[in-house]
């Protein structure tokens, strides 16, 4: 195995997993630690999701050396940890914390680098754009656990870390990987080093330049040009094609939306005009019990067997507010995504094989309720978001989307990738 992926949620994790499968590495994922059964002996990576984003930064470094001991073991030649694309942390962590832990069993320097351009994130500078505005200006700066209020991710990165933290600019990067590798080994002065990069092109370029390091950090996108790079060094023997579609078991669709990110209200809305059966949460109802899995599980069973139905939560900022302040800022969140959860674990029995999960924190609910323990890699749906299968039971097809990610008709067109 070549490569061992710690992602700091489920829905990063799963990113992961489609950027590597799609550039031609045997991926498997799994939810949290691997099962003891896990066969790796024909994979060449193997991600790790764990929910460490938001926790406090001392258990996110746990959990992730806990993982990279695991990856270790299991034979990883290089670690890879994910973040989001927009760059996702407090002052306090979790991002800068993890990667000095990581850092220091690595040993060697190592990049940040959350570029994606595929999903409008990229970095000129070290400032963080999200489809051409700064960070700072963009929905995110209203997101509800880790508000965005600096694009400047060298400012961002070094108020989260005692390690010393620079920047290699856009021009740099547009030279090639011998200008890009150079720059980054007569760095002596840096630990971590933020790296620019605005196309596809320059992903490719940090892969082929940077692939030997120990330890790579960012989103999805910078390992977009590892496989290819790892080929070329003959430290893998070939590249795997991904195939186009999955085979998905029989059964019947839901949609549970637990994300209040724009792109996910807008996909809500777009599901709600095209005429799917839909279900609104409101956290102070759920706090109260009034909102209940009896009661939902009850609407659930009313529903048309024929189409999809949409659970959802996702409201604007406005709402979300007046929730976090009845309710206090992390007990909104949970509320709504323990009931998600407790739908989710009894829909199998009631014959619903094909999920689509809307939201980092709450796809990671609705797997540990279902007891997945690890998937496989399916189709790409959206940039960053595949359709993935469990390897045991419960036998389902799983789409878990970022909050961020995916077109506003996301919900109607997933399915078509299913067979």
């Amino acid at each position: 195995m070549i490569l061992g992926c710690i992602a700091d949620d489920l829905t990063g994790a799963t990113d992961l997993a489609l950027m590597l499968t799609r550039e031609g590495l045997r991926t498997v994922q799994s939810t949290g630690l691997p099962p003891d059964d896990l066969d790796v002996s024909n994979v060449d990576a193997l991600v790790i999701a764990l929910k460490s984003r938001t926790i406090p930064a001392a258990d996110a470094v746990k959990q992730s050396l806990d993982a990279a001991d695991v990856l270790k073991r299991l034979g990883a030649q290089r670690l890879f940890f994910k973040y989001c694309s927009t760059f996702d942390s407090t002052d306090q962590g979790n991002i800068g914390p993890v990667a000095e832990a990581l850092l220091g069993m690595t040993g060697g320097v190592t990049i940040a680098c959350p570029v994606f351009p595929q999903a409008g994130r990229t970095l000129f500078m070290g400032n963080l754009f999200v489809n051409g505005i700064p960070l700072s200006e963009s929905p995110m700066k209203d997101h509800p656990l880790t508000p965005m209020r600096d694009s400047n991710l060298v400012r961002v990165l070094q108020r989260q870390t005692k390690l010393s933290v620079g920047l290699i600019g856009y021009a740099t990067v547009d030279a090639g990987a011998d200008a890009l590798r150079k720059a980054l080994e007569s760095d002596r002065a840096h630990r971590i080093v933020i790296v620019d990069a605005v196309k596809d092109d320059h992903l490719r370029t940090i892969g082929a330049a940077l692939a030997h390091l120990p330890l790579i950090t960012g989103g999805s996108g910078v390992a977009m040009g590892l496989p290819q790079a790892y080929l070329a060094a003959g430290l893998i023997g070939q590249l795997t094609r991904a195939a186009p579609r999955m085979a998905a078991p029989e059964g019947r669709r839901a949609i549970l939306a637990g994300s209040c990110s724009a792109a996910t209200r807008g996909q809500v809305k777009a599901a709600i005009a095209a005429g799917i059966p839909n279900f609104r949460l409101d956290p102070l109802e759920i706090a109260d019990g009034v909102q209940n899995p009896s009661q939902l599980l009850q609407w659930v069973d009313r529903q048309p067997a024929d189409k999809p139905f949409l659970i959802y939560s996702s409201d604007e900022p406005e709402a979300v507010r007046i929730a976090q302040e009845r309710l206090g800022r992390d007990r909104a969140g949970i509320v709504v995504e323990h009931l998600l959860g407790a739908v989710a674990a009894a829909l199998p029995a009631r014959g619903f094989t094909r999920l689509i999960v809307a939201g980092g924190e709450t796809s990671g609910a609705v797997v540990q309720a279902l007891g997945v323990k690890a998937l496989t890699i399916g189709p790409e749906i959206d940039p960053g978001v595949p359709w993935t299968r469990s390897t045991s039971k419960p036998d389902v097809a799983l789409a878990l989307k970022s909050g961020n990610f995916g077109a506003e008709d996301f919900f109607l067109k997933a399915w078509d990738r299913l067979s």
